[in-house]
């Protein structure tokens, strides 16, 4: 007797699936673009009458900004999984007859998503309220870091919130692990950055610090891939 099997999909198709439910269920409701956009521009504001500065320019502009996306990241992260978790959606993922790893790339691709969107964001805001220089061809060089930055925080934002998906302290674990990891990451993003932010923008050398950036991305995305099955299954 002839059975009909359904044959189980690629998980590139589970993963593009996964991502668009994501994104379906933000647009639905905005609830965590707006608190991290709100967080933000919050952020600045402390900044302006914290450092009593109406605009910032070199290391500080380039620490500030950088800092301010990392806190705001952690928002996003620590509601990545534990959305799932609390509709009932985490169960229905591991479940589903598709290869764990899907899961990952949907996650890692959803946040680059949400910290692009926030750095456009975000760049916007501090512009008008801190940074000295104004935008000009030289921050075009901005593009590739954000990228390289993107990557990283959401590999390892991913990883770090299947660990603490399974533990009741989640939004505890979540900025504890997350922060002392993304440090390397805003070492070299702020060094990248900081010619940029000067009172004449100029482009330098940034390839060491794009392939430290780069280099970075590649060891977490790999162990990621690595792990990240077993981390669902624990």
């Amino acid at each position: 007797m002839r059975q009909n099997r359904r044959q189980a999909p690629s998980t590139l198709s589970a993963a593009l699936t996964i991502l668009r439910k994501d994104l379906r269920l933000e647009l639905r409701t905005f609830e965590t673009i707006t608190v991290t956009l709100i967080f933000t521009t919050s952020t600045f504001i402390v900044f302006h009458f914290a450092l009593n500065r109406d605009e910032l320019f070199g290391d500080l502009a380039a620490g500030v900004f950088w800092v301010t996306i990392l806190f705001a990241s952690s928002l996003t992260i620590n509601r990545l999984l534990s959305n799932e978790k609390q509709q009932g959606g985490y169960e229905g993922l591991l479940l589903a007859p598709i290869d764990r790893n899907a899961i990952l790339y949907a996650k890692i691709a959803y946040l680059f998503l949400a910290l692009t969107l926030l750095e456009v964001f975000a760049l916007a805001i501090y512009g008008i309220m801190l940074l000295g220089p104004s935008y000009d061809s030289a921050m075009l060089v901005l593009i590739p870091i954000c990228l390289l930055v993107n990557l990283g925080l959401a590999t390892i934002g991913t990883l770090i919130s299947a660990l603490a998906t399974a533990t009741s302290a989640r939004e505890l674990l979540v900025p504890l692990m997350t922060l002392p990891l993304f440090i390397p990451l805003l070492i070299a993003a702020s060094e990248a950055t900081a010619p940029l932010f000067e009172k004449a923008p100029e482009i330098v050398d940034i390839g060491k610090w794009l392939g430290v950036m780069g280099l970075y991305d590649a060891v977490f995305l790999l162990l990621s891939i690595a792990v990240f099955e077993y981390i669902l299954g624990d």
